[in-house]
């Protein structure tokens, strides 16, 4: 479904990602892990097509989607760690300026859909200042998904939220996993790392694929050592 080939990147004379590849099929919930400052953030935004990469090309449906950018915006939903939210603005009418092209009512998604489903539904009145940060990211995930992508990329949704939040975050990613949908998320949260059925380990401007039977230790070893890539 999806192809990443040959991505690189610098920022002026560092070089952040160098010949980034990997493949990833439909359902799957890919986890990019790693030490902060690896280039897991810069690899998220170019996959969701807000960074353009040096070189390399992100194959969807056998297009170029750097070069069909219709591709990224129809089938791509993109949640970052900086709040997208106009915080002037109520819930209701943040969620207007992204759901007014979708192919979905917002009425019928506050009713029984993904709005619904991170309770959204409840708190449509305040304005984004008002709102916790859990609440903030109930609500980026939700715009994300505003026109149904089959694709998901969350750079991670579980930080600094309480214990419930996450649970509500990751009871819905499970659920969009079961009807089909692909999530590629970076994290270094233990519960959003047993979602995935794949991992990626980023380090040295390159990746690998290690097992998901990694142990919690065994995993902040190689992210505290930052071991050799091979």
């Amino acid at each position: 479904m999806i192809e990443v080939k040959n991505i690189s990147k610098k920022y002026g004379k560092s070089s952040i990602l160098n010949d980034i590849s990997f493949n990833i099929e439909k359902g799957d919930c890919i986890g990019i892990v790693g030490a902060n400052g690896k280039g897991k953030s810069t690899l998220l935004s170019i996959l969701a097509g807000t960074v353009r990469p040096d070189r390399g090309e992100l194959i969807i449906n056998n297009k170029n989607a750097f070069r069909h950018k219709h591709l990224i915006s129809e089938l791509v939903g993109y949640c970052p760690q900086d709040n997208p939210l106009i915080n002037e603005l109520t819930v209701l009418d943040n969620l207007k300026l992204w759901y007014c092209t979708s192919k979905v009512g917002l009425e019928k998604e506050l009713e029984e859909g993904v709005l619904n489903y991170l309770n959204i539904d409840k708190m449509l009145k305040k304005t984004v200042r008002q709102l916790s940060g859990g609440m903030k990211k109930r609500l980026s995930i939700g715009i994300a998904m505003a026109n149904h992508p089959p694709i998901l990329i969350l750079d991670e949704p579980g930080t600094a939220l309480d214990m419930a939040c996450k649970d509500d975050i990751n009871r819905y990613l499970r659920h969009y996993l079961d009807i089909g949908g692909t999530v590629i998320i970076s994290t270094h949260d233990e519960n959003e790392i047993n979602l995935c059925n794949r991992l990626l380990f980023l380090q040295e401007q390159k990746i690998k694929e290690i097992s998901t039977d990694i142990t919690p230790a065994d995993l902040i070893r190689m992210i505290k050592e930052d071991l050799p890539y091979a």
